[in-house]
């Protein structure tokens, strides 16, 4: 079933379910897509790819969110962004762990001959490519730091 798809038909289930944490989520979701596709230069059409780039990008909005309520002392706030957050984690491929971005920055750093600080830039054209969507870019550009470092 096309991600679209799935997400129209999980609207109705969190619907049926008075899930409101889950219907908010998720018509965010179905929000961004609407917007993507009638955005000016846009071609209405959405591939399932698209539509995981954009909920990654929600994704990080709920959590900087987050990070901004629990800074200004409103935990309540902070929690129902964390929590929707999660839900939405659900529609993205499964993140790598910091050891398995580690290994993949490794070859990527011997096939492109990256040795010195100053090839980071080589190195995260290939990077942010090849582990998009299985890393965030900060996590990617903090190991390669480390790395060439």
């Amino acid at each position: 079933m096309a991600l679209e798809q799935q997400i129209q038909k999980d609207i109705m289930t969190a619907m049926k379910a008075k899930d409101q944490v889950r219907l908010n989520a998720v018509r965010s979701i179905k929000s961004a897509i609407l917007l993507a596709r009638t955005a000016e230069g846009a071609s209405g059409e959405l591939t399932d790819g698209d539509i995981v780039k954009l909920i990654q990008k929600l994704a990080k909005q709920r959590k900087e969110a987050a990070e901004q309520y629990v800074a200004a002392g409103r935990q309540e706030l902070a929690d129902n962004e964390l929590a929707e957050a999660e839900v939405l984690a659900a529609y993205l491929p499964k993140q790598l762990t910091p050891e398995e971005v580690e290994a993949k920055l490794k070859e990527i750093i011997a096939e492109v001959g990256a040795s010195a600080p100053s090839d980071m830039g080589k190195v995260m054209g290939v990077a942010t490519k090849r582990l998009a969507g299985l890393a965030d870019g900060k996590t990617i550009s903090g190991i390669v730091r480390k790395l060439l470092g």
